[in-house]
């Protein structure tokens, strides 16, 4: 497998023109190799970045050890991309669906009894699910796809270490798994600065109208720490909304830098994510996405990443 580093300034292609990256600043900041400092624990975090998304996938789920560290023989498992809008892939509203094929097909082939697919749009639902692609993507790769579109589908659930947000419904189909997989797209949020896997949760709530009135930042915070983690959290970064987030307007605020996170740890994951939209959107920055050191308050991961195993693969 081709390896880099991303030390050098890269050149991608983009939607709306080229966009020059300093890309020393994508991971860790300063150190100039793979920050593996501990090569007899498994790696945290795998940023990957040229290909198209299957093979971006299958590079970063091989440097995380492969799904079979992550998904057992009989788990029901839960892949919950953002498939918030009706809107086409290529305006980057939601998680490409070639990347949530290649997701259930590999849970299913590490040995998952189902795979069940949803997200509680914030467009019409049957419309969000068939213009985005996910649909028809998750069902031809094996998955069941459930609706979120109806209260009927929650269950109140206690969130005991939550600060503004102490109890939420819940969709039954993560109720009922065994693991679940958290797909965000990253893009710029309007309220939230940036939307990535933290923020992905409000996915999987009922009521995403409370978030927003009772300090959204906190809230998305304290809905992480629900009880039932994501075994793995999966970043498309393949095609990202830099502006006009979270739905965007046009193909001028979209850029295509072909990239993929993948963690363990979503503070780290959001950090990381963070700092290459950054790169983008100058407006983005840890300081004003602050539900992620919020995270790293609630312990649910850290924001130092040159103190986890990090890999990073270039084309």
């Amino acid at each position: 497998m081709e390896r880099r580093n991303f030390i050098k300034t890269a050149v991608l292609g983009a939607v709306a023109g080229a966009v020059t990256l300093n890309t020393s600043s994508l991971i860790a900041g300063e150190k100039p190799e793979n920050n593996v400092v501990d090569k007899n624990k498994p790696v945290n975090l795998v940023a990957a970045m040229g290909w198209e998304p299957e093979e971006l996938y299958s590079k970063a789920i091989s440097q995380m050890g492969g799904m079979s560290r992550f998904i057992k023989k009989g788990q029901k498992v839960v892949v919950k991309p953002n498939i918030g809008w009706d809107k086409k892939p290529e305006f980057a509203a939601n998680v490409n669906p070639v990347l949530v094929a290649a997701i259930v097909k590999d849970c299913l082939k590490a040995g998952a009894s189902e795979v069940v697919v949803f997200d509680h749009s914030c467009d019409e639902c049957e419309a969000s699910y068939r213009s985005s692609g996910i649909e028809e993507a998750a069902k031809k790769a094996g998955a069941r796809v459930a609706f979120a579109h109806d209260e009927k589908y929650y269950k109140e659930v206690s969130i005991p270490d939550g600060i503004k947000l102490q109890k939420a419904k819940i969709h039954e189909a993560l109720l009922a798994c065994d693991a679940w997989i958290n797909v965000p797209i990253l893009k710029n949020h309007g309220g939230a600065k940036m939307t990535c896997a933290m923020k992905n949760y409000m996915g999987i709530v009922w009521d995403r109208g409370y978030f927003h009135t009772h300090n959204l930042q906190q809230s998305i915070a304290d809905i992480a720490t629900y009880v039932k983690r994501p075994v793995l959290n999966i970043v498309d970064a393949y095609r990202i909304m830099t502006q006009n987030g979270p739905k965007g307007k046009t193909l001028d605020d979209v850029q295509t830098p072909k990239a993929i996170f993948m963690s363990t740890d979503i503070v780290a994951v959001d950090t990381a994510a963070c700092k290459f939209l950054g790169q983008f959107n100058e407006k983005v920055n840890m300081d004003v996405v602050s539900h992620i050191k919020l995270g790293e308050e609630h312990h649910l991961g850290t924001t130092n990443l040159d103190a986890i195993n990090v890999v990073k693969l270039a084309k």
